[in-house]
């Protein structure tokens, strides 16, 4: 189906579910991975600037917007290729933050014939394990990521929305409110809809060997971002990458927390395009 922007919609099969896409453009694939604080729609300024060269495909992960599944363990990879499939895809860029810089890491790896190009955005790792030690600022943020939990098992949804809100839109040492309302109140409304959410309980297979062994194993260009407000993990973290990846750029950036493609879309747009037209 194609509305009257120019975008197909449609779901995908995958084992035990379907996963809602979004397509526009023409041209190489390029695949957009959402933040486990978002879904497909934190994407909305990438899909109108890339997809002028590319052809664009976000969607929601499993267990996420507007996909569904059954209760069952998958593979996040898996599903991938189950939506290439779907969509006569052969080969992609693919762009991933947070959660879906894991996700788009581990695909890179186990399925490196189907990547052209990895933009990893304050990435997860599979398999890293951080490191607090005599941190003053990484123990602090130990103890907000042990109140989540905390939260989680209470089944506290308002208070750990608040929470997530302010450590992964503002920052965990900025301000309650720094970063700007029309951010806050997406990331709000999206988190708190994820836990009232009513189709299954789907486990995800993790990665084995875990991907923080196997960075060296990336051959395709990448370009790590990170903002200069993120957490001390995730700043680490794309200094193992910087470290590890053989092909990379790393760049930082000024005056933003974790969600860079939200709070400054121009300039995050700017260098995926830069980065892309070198890449591919």
């Amino acid at each position: 189906m194609e509305n009257n922007k120019g975008i197909s919609t449609g779901y995908a099969p995958v084992y035990r579910g379907s996963l809602y896409y979004e397509v526009a453009g023409t041209g190489m694939p390029v695949l957009l991975i959402h933040a486990g604080v978002a879904d497909y729609s934190m994407w909305d300024d990438q899909m109108k600037s890339l997809s002028q060269h590319y052809r664009v495909i976000r969607y929601d992960t499993r267990g996420y917007g507007r996909s569904k599944t059954e209760t069952t363990q998958f593979s996040n990879r898996q599903d991938i290729l189950d939506l290439f499939k779907h969509l006569a895809v052969e080969k992609a860029a693919v762009v991933g933050i947070s959660r879906g810089g894991q996700i788009a890491i581990d695909f890179t790896i186990e399925h490196p014939e189907y990547v052209s190009a990895l933009v990893a955005v304050a990435p997860g790792v599979s398999g890293y394990e951080p490191h607090p030690d005599d941190n003053p600022q990484a123990q602090r943020e130990l103890e907000l990521f042990n109140k989540m939990d905390e939260l989680w098992e209470k089944k506290k949804w308002n208070e750990l929305t608040d929470l997530q809100v302010h450590v992964w839109g503002d920052g965990p040492f900025q301000p309650v409110g720094r970063a700007p309302s029309s951010l806050r109140e997406y990331m709000h409304k999206v988190i708190r809809a994820s836990f009232d959410r009513l189709d299954g309980e789907a486990t995800p297979i993790t990665l084995q060997p875990p991907a923080i062994n196997r960075l060296d194993e990336i051959q395709q260009p990448t370009l790590i971002m990170v903002g200069e407000y993120d957490s001390s993990n995730e700043l680490a973290v794309a200094d193992e990458l910087e470290c590890r990846i053989p092909h990379n750029r790393k760049v930082g950036i000024p005056g933003v927390a974790h969600m860079i493609p939200m709070e400054k879309p121009d300039a995050f747009n700017k260098l995926v395009l830069e980065f892309l037209k070198e890449a591919l």
